[in-house]
């Protein structure tokens, strides 16, 4: 692929926005009531993790970048909670779609700040 410029390059960033896509989109038919709460954190935490992976791929530092890909890392475990409480709640009939493209972010994730690592 050759040199990666922009962080819209990154697969781990194309994957984690995918995700965030999908929350949008599954947290739609939650209850009204939910609008300021699970609602809101669900679709606060899918975001802060691409989010974060932009910022950490502009960063100059390798440990400055690390930070930013860990607090990603951070979001998503938090996200993967909330599917798990959607479903339980009853908001959702299944999480499992969005438990295997967060697992395919975690991956990513994983390998991502494992290669950035090796840069030091």
């Amino acid at each position: 692929m050759g040199r990666i410029l922009h962080f819209r390059q990154l697969e781990v960033w194309r994957e984690s926005h995918r995700l965030v896509l999908m929350v949008y989109q599954g947290t739609k038919g939650f209850p009204g009531d939910e609008r300021f709460g699970l609602i809101s954190q669900m679709r606060r935490a899918a975001i802060s993790i691409p989010a974060n992976i932009a910022e950490g791929f502009k960063r100059r530092g390798i440990q400055d970048k690390i930070r930013f890909y860990n607090i990603s890392e951070g979001s998503l475990e938090e996200l993967k909670y909330f599917f798990v409480l959607s479903k339980d709640l009853g908001y959702i009939s299944s999480n499992d779609d969005l438990m295997a493209q967060a697992e395919t972010v975690g991956r990513l994730l994983n390998g991502f700040i494992a290669s950035t690592e090796r840069r030091r």
